[in-house]
């Protein structure tokens, strides 16, 4: 397993983290089983938010890593708050009993990263800035982030902070890449010219603030896999090229693709198999060509202009 440094560079964190959104169905025993693959194969770091499960999430993955301190030390904790149902939330109120919530569920003292899930079109910045200090300097949490920010507002939000945050948990995927199209486009009259996010990848690089891609072999919103999916023939048929030629499992292309970018983004992988973690993590082993990352591109249906 390859491993970064994030955001700051105070922590450095698998290159691959394990996404653990679906971890609430699965007995102990099973949960047990993905972490201990997960920290074999190299990962070390594990994503939660609480309201994966209800928080049901968070309570069995603590249960299933017997969670105590010579465990705690060797693994890296990220979990989120501000979803609540039917709206966001970025009270100064409900961030700290989130927290609080989180911290017992995890049966932990600390939670090393924490992100804002969504942005809160009604978020008072002082206010996330005073939770986030309490948060600092109590010593609940020691990093913050954010989830699905643009960069006017992780700067409205950065004006008010004593913290620097240090990640961003956007989609991107072969099959989602509204990060790069535009850049690809500028100065076309074609709709990948159109910046939707505020070229949000190269604020996050200018701002050390490490993106995290979540949903990285999802299509659409949550439509479903493009991996072996007959609507997808040619971006399969050439991840299965590569892979033969590679010597990998095809399911460890995608991620690779997402490996190879500069920006050293880190893909949050949601799967509950053992075996296919495995597989995907034999990304971390291979690089691709830049020719082969084109070709990729290409294959999901992008056109360089």
């Amino acid at each position: 397993m390859k491993y970064i440094n994030i955001g700051n560079g105070e922590i450095k964190a698998s290159a691959i983290a394990l996404g653990c959104m679906r971890i609430a169905d699965k007995s102990v025993k099973e949960v047990a089983e993905l972490i201990n693959t997960a920290l074999e194969e190299g990962i070390n770091f594990f994503d939660h938010a609480d309201i994966y499960g209800g928080g049901k999430s968070e309570e069995v993955f603590a249960e299933a890593i017997d969670m105590k301190p010579s465990i705690r030390e060797k693994i890296i904790i990220q979990t989120k708050c501000g979803i609540r149902k039917g709206y966001y939330d970025f009270s100064k109120e409900h961030i700290l009993k989130s927290v609080d919530g989180s911290l017992k569920r995890l049966k932990t003292d600390y939670i090393d990263v924490l992100l804002l899930h969504r942005p809160d079109t009604l978020m008072e910045p002082e206010e996330v800035a005073e939770a986030f200090s309490i948060l600092h300097s109590s010593g609940k949490v020691r990093n913050f982030g954010v989830s699905n920010f643009n960069p006017m507002q992780i700067e409205l939000l950065s004006k008010y902070l004593n913290q620097k945050l240090i990640i961003n948990q956007l989609q991107f995927s072969i099959m989602h890449t509204g990060m790069i199209d535009s850049g690809f486009n500028v100065n076309m009259k074609v709709d990948q010219s159109i910046d939707r996010d505020g070229s949000v990848l190269e604020y996050c690089r200018l701002k050390n603030i490490t993106i995290q891609a979540w949903s990285p072999f999802q299509y659409g919103f949550f439509e479903g896999t493009f991996l072996g999916n007959e609507k997808f023939k040619e971006l399969n048929d050439k991840i299965d090229e590569i892979a033969a030629k590679k010597g990998v499992p095809n399911i460890a292309i995608p991620i690779a693709w997402i490996l190879r970018h500069p920006a050293k983004i880190q893909p949050i992988v949601g799967t509950t198999n053992p075996s296919r973690l495995k597989d995907i993590c034999k990304a971390s082993e291979i690089e691709l060509t830049r020719e082969e990352w084109y070709e990729l591109y290409r294959a999901a249906g992008n056109k360089l202009p």
